[in-house]
């Protein structure tokens, strides 16, 4: 899996992904170790909303993901549904050194779910795995709540990058192979169908379907089995 800077060429699909978990878990770090290898040992939390883009290629096309953060709100669980919207992945993240965020996640997944296609594609990731003097939840209770759940599950480190760009690429993977078992669905309508059309143009893969940039609807649903 390549990566492409932000001015080289048009990508041909655009996914938003979504950062969830308590304040303090590494969201903020995890995201701009991804997007800018970047890490900010005294990061404090802010109010808002943050996003970052990067540019993957998959089996030869180019994808974008779109990754928002919460920034800081769900200490005031200020976290609304229009965080959500039309998001089709999602890290869960919590601290292997703080029980409590481990404790939080079904609280997490209750609003994922609420709020978002039952669908989307989610890992759950136990973040600040550097920090093994401190460990309070196992990898073991890690795998069997994502199992439990039927999530992905991957142990990463901010501070010293390990997983990091692997929990992203298997959300932006997995949501990808949706949509390629999507677009042959659609495929086969287009044969069934003389006056569907389509034109080309960057594909947004949201919750309530297949869209176009210009937000044409397609035939066809969003991330469902």
């Amino acid at each position: 899996m390549a990566f492409y800077s932000e001015e080289e060429q048009t990508e041909d699909y655009l996914f938003k992904i979504v950062l969830i978990g308590d304040s303090a878990v590494g969201k903020s770090n995890l995201l701009a170790r991804f997007a800018r290898d970047e890490f900010y040992p005294n990061s404090k939390s802010t109010i808002g909303v943050e996003f970052q883009t990067q540019k993957l290629d998959i089996n030869g096309k180019e994808v974008k993901a779109q990754i928002w953060d919460t920034a800081g709100q769900e200490r005031f669980r200020a976290v609304t549904s229009a965080y959500y919207r039309g998001a089709v992945g999602a890290l869960v993240v919590y601290d292997i050194s703080r029980r409590q965020t481990f404790d939080s996640i079904g609280r997490w997944l209750n609003e994922l779910h609420t709020h978002s296609d039952m669908n989307v594609v989610t890992i759950l990731v136990g973040n600040k795995s550097d920090l093994q003097d401190a460990r309070e939840v196992s990898t073991a209770e890690g795998k069997d709540l994502a199992e439990a759940q039927g999530l992905f599950f991957i142990e990463t480190s901010a501070l010293d990058s390990s997983n990091v760009t692997s929990a992203f690429q298997t959300v932006v993977r997995e949501i990808y192979n949706i949509l390629s078992r999507k677009v042959i669905q659609s495929q086969e309508l287009k044969k069934q169908d003389p006056t569907w059309m389509g034109n080309g143009k960057t594909v947004v893969l949201q919750a309530d379907g297949i869209q176009e940039a210009d937000g044409q609807a397609k035939k066809g649903g969003c991330c469902s089995s």
